[in-house]
């Protein structure tokens, strides 16, 4: 490669190099190799037990690998907590979205991170302000709510999915991870949820959606991954694979796609 193509050549925004966990004796992962693009909507895809979810939690800090390294932006980074993720801007949202119902919606949004002004030498919560940066973080997304004063356990489920999500986006996130944000949703919501991550990828946000449903995983992905007894198994993009092809994946048998060892770290 020539010194020009070098320079020009922009770091990927996320990967995880080599990356192993052990729980004791039990292996949750094997020198997984993984990469996220800038304003890339990527699908893990994977069968229970596959790995997923133990990767996503390594990526938002929750875990720590027992062997390999996560690269941001091209460099070496170790989080000891999601504290630490968060300062990057890698946020995650659970399936169990973890939203205080009795709380209202702006209060969600800010819950730890409260905007304030110091009083008498005090730091004080501004829940005016509160009240107007939740209001136009909303808008911006197109998340309609009667007001952002409601409580969140009057919600639908899919109002409570969008809260989570404008949560994870309130503070400059640059990469979003979703477990499964529709498996709970009625139909009628899951398109509304998933229109929303289209529109976080319009903003510049990077999404990593794990989902056993594969109609959403074609319709808002750009990517797809395939993770099999905690390794890497295969990856396509959308408009290479086909639904048979990556159900496949999911139970261990490969098509004519290549295998994800092409992008272990050489």
């Amino acid at each position: 490669m020539s010194e020009t193509a070098a320079t020009d050549h922009k770091p990927r925004l996320l990967e995880a190099r080599d990356i192993s966990k052990y729980f004791g004796a039990i292996r949750a992962l094997d020198h997984v190799a993984f990469h996220l693009d800038r304003g890339e909507v990527l699908g893990v895809v994977g069968d229970n037990g596959a790995g997923k979810s133990t990767l996503m939690k390594i990526l938002s800090g929750l875990f720590q690998p027992s062997a390999g390294e996560i690269v941001f932006q091209g460099q070496p980074v170790r989080f000891a907590s999601p504290r630490d993720a968060h300062r990057v801007g890698i946020e995650m949202v659970y399936q169990d979205l973890a939203l205080a119902g009795n709380m209202s919606i702006f209060e969600n949004i800010y819950l730890g991170r409260e905007p304030g002004r110091r009083i008498l030498g005090l730091n004080v919560v501004d829940h005016r302000r509160s009240r107007q940066m939740a209001s136009e973080h909303l808008e911006r997304l197109h998340i309609e709510v009667k007001s952002v004063d409601q409580n969140v356990e009057d919600l639908s489920g899919g109002q409570r999915q969008a809260v989570a999500i404008a949560r994870a986006t309130a503070f400059d996130a640059r990469v979003v991870i979703m477990d499964e944000p529709t498996a709970a949703l009625a139909i009628k919501e899951v398109g509304k949820v998933l229109d929303l991550i289209k529109s976080l990828k319009e903003h510049g946000v990077s999404v990593i959606l794990i989902s056993h449903r594969l109609d959403d995983v074609f319709y808002v992905c750009d990517r797809v991954m395939a993770l099999f007894r905690g390794a890497n198994f295969a990856e396509a993009p959308l408009n290479q694979t086909t639904r048979n092809e990556v159900i496949g994946w999911i139970m261990g048998a490969k098509g004519h796609t290549t295998a994800l060892a092409h992008d272990r770290v050489q």
